[in-house]
């Protein structure tokens, strides 16, 4: 299986999108193409010996070969010769943020047809709005931390004791994310959030807590999970943190946690999952306090695709395309607009 990288994006997660990219290309050695998404919404091929940090932030990529997205693929457009874009089967959706996990791309690589790893519409939409996502906890029977949902435009009241989490509504990677613990640091907080989005999610801030990451992804052998990790941090994971770790390549030890533990977070993952997510592979970040799980978050493109939580990352991506879902092809055969025309009666003068 040959794979094309697509990434980029107009979003705040930009950069950590290409710093996922580069990180793919140690891992996996059957990528065919690099295709690159720059801000302005227009795509370029980017050779493999180009992907480099400096050649994206320096606009080197500007000089790389244009594509056109259409039918069943990308269109290179030459002055002198064009063609499809050819050396892959599968597109690996690793755009970040905005327009890779709302749903843009989703739309537009299943309307021309075009075959990819990454979440699907209605997937994106649940687990990019961080309110949607508790909703939808609560739907496939788990549960979430304490919420309350604040608006720009209205007034900044929140019913919890400090300290609490101040978080941009539909943003990743811990950015605007705050811990406030003073009552004068909480219209700071706020305002940063704002920054990055018209509506905030507040949580209480829970100490004690024990945090787990589970990913994986479900495919036609069955289901594909990654070793469970037990991110090591102080507070909360920050931007700085979550940025490094976008970068990772290489494998982690398995958590010493239990048994009995490890198998209802696999459960509670295979919840969220479910048929939802197929044809993504999906980290989860679980919460467990007084043995009790809650679900933080769903990361539907999680960094570099959490490659390091997997002992053959290849082989599981290999399974995942291998069962992609179908789309539903829907022909007209117009035998209604038929009966519509016929009841009106024939036609009579000029048809005005």
């Amino acid at each position: 299986m040959k794979y094309a990288i697509l990434f980029g994006g107009a979003s705040f997660e930009h950069e950590i999108s290409i710093v996922s990219a580069i990180a793919l290309k140690k891992v996996l050695k059957n990528i065919g193409s690099f295709i690159f998404l720059d801000a302005d919404g227009d795509f370029y091929q980017i050779a493999e010996k180009n992907m480099k940090s400096t050649h994206f932030s320096e606009g080197g990529y500007k000089k790389e070969e244009k594509l056109t997205i259409t039918k069943g693929g990308f269109l290179k457009k030459g002055l002198f010769k064009s063609g499809m874009l050819e050396g892959f089967d599968v597109v690996i959706n690793l755009v970040h943020g905005a327009q890779g996990e709302d749903g843009t791309l989703a739309s537009l690589l299943d309307f021309y047809g075009i075959k990819y790893i990454g979440p699907r519409k209605e997937a994106s939409v649940v687990s990019f709005n961080k309110w949607f996502t508790k909703l939808y906890a609560k739907g496939v029977g788990l549960k979430s931390v304490e919420y309350i949902l604040l608006d720009i435009n209205r007034k900044r009241e929140i019913p919890f004791d400090l300290p609490v989490i101040v978080k941009p509504l539909r943003l990743g990677s811990s950015i605007g994310v705050s811990v406030v613990k003073e009552k004068d640091e909480l219209d700071f907080a706020l305002d940063v959030a704002f920054e990055f989005d018209d509506e905030v999610l507040v949580e209480p801030f829970i100490d004690g807590i024990e945090e787990y990451n589970v990913a994986g992804c479900k495919t036609g052998e069955g289901w594909c999970i990654g070793t469970i990790e037990s991110p090591k941090k102080e507070g909360f994971l920050d931007f700085e943190q979550k940025y490094m770790d976008f970068s990772r390549t290489e494998s982690i030890a398995n958590t010493d946690i239990d048994e009995g533990l490890q198998k209802e977070l696999v459960n509670s993952f295979k919840k969220v999952y479910a048929n939802l997510f197929e044809g993504a592979l999906v980290r989860c970040d679980f919460f467990v306090k007084d043995g009790e799980i809650l679900l933080n978050e769903i990361n539907p493109i999680p960094g570099s695709l959490a490659n390091y939580l997997f002992d053959d990352f290849s082989e599981c991506l290999d399974k995942l395309s291998g069962s992609l879902p179908k789309k539903r092809v829907i022909k007209p055969d117009y035998a209604y607009i038929g009966l519509v025309q016929s009841a009106k009666g024939p036609k009579t003068g000029s048809g005005r």
